[in-house]
């Protein structure tokens, strides 16, 4: 497929330049994409964030050289983008667990994070049915969490933040000012390069007057592609979000446009089988 050529032009690009300070633009470019669509996309279709890759593949190669030469540590730092041997020691450090003066021990373990190659994956055992809704502008009524995708730290944190926000009345506050009868599950202020967001529980609120004890949020007019995840949360969304960026994408001729993501909740019982809610991509034409 084309955007598999796309992806491995963009990590041919990355690897080519470990000694240069990371150019997100240029290299979405070499994707044939924009520079928030190919950070999105890489994040969901990795795990990790663009510049999280790049870190660990530098200091994979930094180890290497300190190993294999008599380099001097500030000058394989410096080459490999660090400012100072300081920061330099911290993060290989937290990579390798020893400092950089001691990878020339003999013996001594090292951790080698490989690159990344992009394959074709043939799965087509599931349709994925979705359609495509223009929404004028609306204000939303909430509380809000900042999260990082690094590491996975959303996957854990914003289920338990929904725990929280039901635990303290939030959820049941929420519904009642709900004007249509949803909660919704909003992902804002999207940073890909650093893979930091504000996921926000909130609802389209009936009074403006009632919604004054929440944060309040302005969401622009967009257009976005809807899916349906069925089954108990959170696993079902996060299954169906895996797709959308794995297959769905992919498959057709859009990209993300950087706005606000949206989960869809009706009040019901979330750990049914049968329990329905909807994912909201934001979306461009490509």
């Amino acid at each position: 497929m084309e955007w598999l050529l796309r992806m491995k032009d963009a990590i041919d690009l990355i690897e080519n330049s470990m000694e240069e300070r990371l150019d997100i633009e240029r290299i979405a470019q070499a994707a044939c994409s924009s520079p928030f669509h190919f950070q999105r996309m890489f994040h969901m279709l990795t795990g990790m964030t663009v510049a999280e890759y790049t870190r660990k593949r530098k200091l994979t190669l930094a180890a290497q050289e300190l190993a294999m030469t008599s380099a001097k540590v500030i000058d394989v730092a410096l080459k490999y983008g660090y400012d100072s041997p300081e920061s330099f020691a911290k993060a290989f450090r937290k990579i390798h667990g020893i400092a950089p003066s001691e990878a020339r021990q003999p013996g001594v373990g090292l951790k080698a994070f490989p690159r990344i190659s992009f394959q074709l994956s043939v799965k087509g055992d599931k349709d994925m049915d979705y359609r495509i809704v223009d929404k004028e502008a609306f204000t939303v009524a909430g509380k809000g969490l900042t999260v990082t995708c690094q590491d996975g730290d959303n996957l854990r944190r914003i289920p338990l933040f929904w725990q929280e926000c039901n635990t303290d009345g939030t959820v049941e506050k929420l519904g009642a000012l709900s004007a249509n009868g949803l909660l919704l599950g909003l992902c804002l202020d999207m940073q890909p390069g650093q893979g930091d967001f504000t996921y926000m529980i909130a609802a389209e609120p009936s009074d403006a007057a009632a919604a004054a004890s929440f944060e309040t949020r302005q969401v622009l007019a967009s257009t976005w592609a809807v899916f349906t995840a069925k089954g108990p949360l959170p696993g079902s969304i996060q299954n169906v979000t895996a797709r959308i960026f794995q297959e769905w994408f992919p498959a057709t001729g859009y990209e993300h446009s950087g706005a606000p993501e949206m989960e869809v909740y009706p009040l019901g019982d979330t750990t049914a089988a049968d329990y329905e809610c909807e994912i909201w991509i934001p979306i461009v034409k490509k």
